[in-house]
């Protein structure tokens, strides 16, 4: 009886140790797969927080540049000491310099060393402005003038905080007497802090208080022009021949092996391409938009043609059986049906390769546009500068207000890059259709 009780329980004894190893495996398949999303999140929040980091160190080294400091100083015009005829001429500096120190009652050394710490704290800026003002109104001159003009960037760089008065005076390029010429003026209310418009309305300068960023941008828009005008023609047409019209073979496929090889060369490799091609063998102006546009053109191309052809693989081959079964030729089936529905992804590969192309530096650098160019380019022959290679030379300024306005450059170009992104990402959106 017992051995009977016993064969009939076992089925069930078995059962229930089945279903508590099934249990136990599905506990540990759900442990397993909350890991795995614990994994992903903390990588996402990771990356998230070192992007986090890299643009709030940015932010907070860029964001004194936007802002600047400028003084205004009352002038007497001595008729004795400028030149009516040559205002350009005459010694502003000095002048603003001594009329400073007597309206603060010290008196100058035979060396001049007084005078020379006080013209310090104001920019070159000043004697511009001041010659300007006499050769508008000549009448000006016997008269005393409120002349308004940007501090040094020391001085600036002070005002700001970036300089400590608790600095030792040897690890500071201001002296303890020069400080405290600026709090008297501060105090006086001849000091005013602004928006800093010259950083987006001048070329670049020696003087870091008037470096802007103006010529730069230009520089980097002529460059796209070019780059746009040679790589979207060639790199759609080149994915349309191979995707729509090449026959199948080894050239063909040798062709596309070259292209995705391309994709991955450094983009230096491309810039000595660009010095030997059109620089040294085709005798394009050096460091000019045409040039530069050409070697992006060149770093474009294979982005351009791997996107376009992704998007063409997209389109539905039921599209062109459609089209072609309506009696449609090859060519008027792709252009008239499987271009258009391709190009929202033809667009974003665009734009996204021109975005790519904005940020390069290494190219630029071989092809000349290192080179310090004060003015602002109005044509694609003549000497520019470009974002990138500007914030390269920023950085290595030993100037250290240069230090602040490459954070602000670099908050410029990423901008420019956000937007172009962005802007794929809604042209995506607005014109993807889903099959």
């Amino acid at each position: 009886m017992t051995d009977a009780a016993n064969i009939k329980d076992a089925p069930g004894a078995d059962g229930t140790q089945r279903t508590d190893r099934l249990r136990a495996g599905l506990k540990r398949r759900y442990a397993r797969e909350g890991r795995f999303r614990l994994y992903g999140l903390l990588a996402i929040g990771l990356a998230v927080g070192f992007l986090l980091l890299l643009l709030g160190r940015i932010f907070e080294q860029g964001h004194t540049a936007f802002y600047t400091h400028s003084v205004t100083v009352p002038v007497y015009m001595d008729p004795a000491r400028i030149d009516r005829a040559y205002p350009q001429g005459s010694n502003f500096e000095l002048l603003v310099a001594e009329q400073q120190l007597a309206r603060l009652g010290v008196q100058d050394d035979e060396q001049g060393s007084q005078s020379t710490a006080m013209r310090g704290l104001f920019s070159s800026e000043l004697k511009f402005v001041a010659a300007e003002r006499i050769q508008a109104r000549p009448a000006l001159i016997g008269q005393t003038v409120p002349i308004t003009a940007p501090l040094a960037d020391d001085a600036d760089l002070y005002l700001k905080g970036e300089i400590s008065r608790d600095t030792p005076a040897d690890q500071r390029r201001l002296t303890d007497q020069q400080i405290a010429w600026l709090d008297g003026m501060k105090a006086e209310g001849l000091v005013a802090r602004h928006f800093n418009a010259g950083l987006f309305t001048r070329g670049d300068s020696t003087e870091p208080e008037l470096a802007g960023v103006l010529g730069a941008v230009v520089g980097s828009a002529l460059m796209l022009l070019v780059t746009a005008l040679i790589a979207l023609p060639l790199g759609v047409g080149a994915a349309l021949y191979l995707e729509e019209f090449a026959p199948k073979g080894r050239i063909t496929n040798l062709i596309e092996v070259n292209i995705n090889n391309l994709a991955a060369v450094p983009s230096i490799i491309y810039g000595l391409l660009g010095l030997a091609l059109f620089i040294n063998w085709m005798h394009l102006p050096r460091a000019s938009p045409l040039v530069g546009g050409r070697v992006l053109a060149l770093m474009a191309l294979p982005t351009i043609i791997i996107a376009t052809r992704s998007a063409l693989k997209a389109v539905p081959p039921s599209i062109r059986e459609a089209a072609l079964a309506m009696g449609a030729s090859k060519t008027q089936t792709v252009f008239h049906h499987t271009l258009p529905l391709a190009m929202p992804g033809v667009m974003t590969g665009a734009i996204i390769s021109m975005a790519h192309a904005l940020g390069e530096t290494a190219p630029l650098l071989l092809i000349g546009m290192v080179s310090f160019i004060p003015g602002i380019p109005d044509s694609l022959t003549e000497p520019a500068g470009a974002l990138p290679s500007l914030i390269y030379i920023w950085e290595n300024a030993s100037e250290r207000a240069f230090h602040e306005r490459t954070a602000a450059a670099i908050m410029v170009l990423l901008a420019f890059m956000i937007v172009m992104n962005a802007a794929a990402v809604l042209l995506r959106r607005r014109f993807e259709r889903r099959w």
